[in-house]
């Protein structure tokens, strides 16, 4: 009885993990109610090798559970797993039980048959193990059991996520229940930001999309130190909350808003020549709030840059436009409180400020 029950509880435990509804922790429900499985597998095999099969109605209702239990997480998994080899492993499991049932049911019947009926079993599995490679061996062993895609090419390049970093940060002793933990708590995110988590604490953590336990986004474990970026050009405009699940009191909240268009900024036809009155950026200082995307457009008919510093102490990095030839754009956005002042490197009478709170 102790191995039948043990059984049912991996059982019972593995289909829960298996099946979603568990998903937080599924990785030790998969480890630890495999492992209780298997121990109760191994008392139940020892209990009828020493006494036979219990007969008893405690164990006929334990016997009913697992089969059910075994019977329904079967029939979820034929019909809804999309698995190429779930007909392959529901095979193997059949050709392991049956001849262990039938072993199990002859030791306490007729015990004086067992060990022919091993021995046949196994000579049997033997057999079929050395026919299935030996047909693998003369049928191109590279590819006999590999089932083959046509028309699939692999990609030539890793693909990156690309778009304008928005930071959060894991805050140090955050694994302190009541510390302060996500920074900021509730992140405004523009959609198509890419929201990159740093973690500054020395514990292991991770962001995990509360609602539906991962299923939106989970970054895994981020150990000390690691980032977990997330590109929020497939999320929905709306609010997202998220934990560590590892630290579930760790929660916080992003909020993805709708694309805004840029804020633009033209280069007047003129700007080239430097005379009183004449408008070199129009609006020459620009007032936004942070995330604010700005748009310069040449619509003179000269080149020119809007390159961030000034014409005495040189760019400073911020951001470039490279040569605007007449008609061209340039968008950055600023994801960072400050004053910024532009100008263009082929003109450098031609100055402008963008201040960002």
């Amino acid at each position: 009885m102790p191995g039948m029950g043990l059984t049912a509880i991996g059982v019972a435990g593995l289909t829960l993990s298996y099946s979603g509804i568990a998903h937080t922790f599924i990785d030790g429900l998969h480890a630890l109610t495999g492992l209780t499985m298997f121990i109760g597998l191994i008392i139940l095999a020892a209990g009828i090798l020493d006494g036979g099969i219990s007969t008893s109605n405690r164990a006929k209702a334990t016997t009913l559970v697992i089969v059910s239990i075994a019977l329904g997480f079967g029939m979820f998994a034929m019909t809804m797993n999309t698995s190429n080899y779930t007909v392959t492993i529901a095979g193997i499991l059949i050709a392991i039980a049956f001849p262990a049932i039938i072993i199990a049911y002859l030791s306490m019947k007729h015990p004086t048959v067992v060990k022919p009926i091993g021995g046949i079993v196994s000579i049997a599995a033997a057999v079929g193990i050395i026919m299935w490679i030996s047909f693998g061996i003369f049928s191109a062993p590279d590819t006999y059991m590999i089932p083959q895609q046509i028309g699939v090419k692999e990609p030539t390049e890793v693909l990156t996520q690309s778009g304008p970093i928005f930071a959060i940060e894991i805050l140090k002793n955050s694994v302190q229940e009541g510390n302060p933990d996500y920074s900021p708590d509730v992140a405004v995110v523009t959609q198509g930001y890419v929201i990159e988590w740093t973690n500054a604490d020395t514990a292991v953590h991770t962001v995990t999309s509360a609602v539906d336990f991962g299923e939106t986004f989970d970054s895994s474990l981020i150990n000390a130190d690691e980032t977990y970026t997330l590109d929020t050009s497939n999320l929905e405009v709306g609010e997202y909350e998220y934990l560590c699940i590892v630290h579930p009191w760790m929660v916080a909240s992003i909020v993805i808003e709708a694309a805004k268009e840029p804020t633009k900024i033209s280069i007047p036809k003129g700007a080239a020549i430097p005379e009183d009155g004449q408008i070199y950026y129009d609006p020459e200082v620009l007032e936004i709030s942070v995330g604010t995307t700005i748009l310069w457009e040449n619509v003179d008919n000269m080149m020119h840059t809007a390159t961030s510093g000034s014409p005495d102490s040189g760019a400073d990095g911020a951001f470039d436009s490279d040569i605007l030839s007449a008609g061209d754009t340039f968008e950055f956005t600023f994801t960072d409180a400050g004053t910024y002042d532009y100008y263009c490197i082929l003109h450098p009478w031609m100055i402008g400020t963008v201040n960002v709170e």
